[in-house]
């Protein structure tokens, strides 16, 4: 139910159903915001961080580990060839490699 103002009255109307009550400002109520939102629309959060980049066989410098993560971006002129950049899959520590 919102607030909103009809004829001159103040009222509260269901957004969904369309049912209005009267607010009577002689009265105290307290009123409840509910949406019930269908499960299949509810947003899910999830507090882990998931990292859906490619992985390599390559050698962290800082832990020894033999994979990473990797990428390209473009951190020169357009005419030369792009960084590749790596993090490693257990340590985190990321490094670049020139071409």
């Amino acid at each position: 139910m919102y607030p909103y103002e009809e004829n001159g009255k103040k009222v509260i109307k269901c957004r969904k159903c369309g049912e209005i009550e009267e607010i009577d400002e002689n009265v105290e109520r307290e009123y409840k915001l509910e949406e019930n939102i269908p499960k299949s629309q509810k947003t899910i959060f999830i507090d882990k961080e998931y990292d859906t980049k490619p992985k390599v066989r390559e050698i962290c410098p800082k832990c020894g580990n033999k994979e990473a993560y990797y990428w390209f971006i473009q951190t020169r002129a357009e005419d030369e060839p792009a960084t590749k950049f790596y993090r490693c899959t257990k340590c985190g520590y990321t490094w670049r490699e020139y071409d």
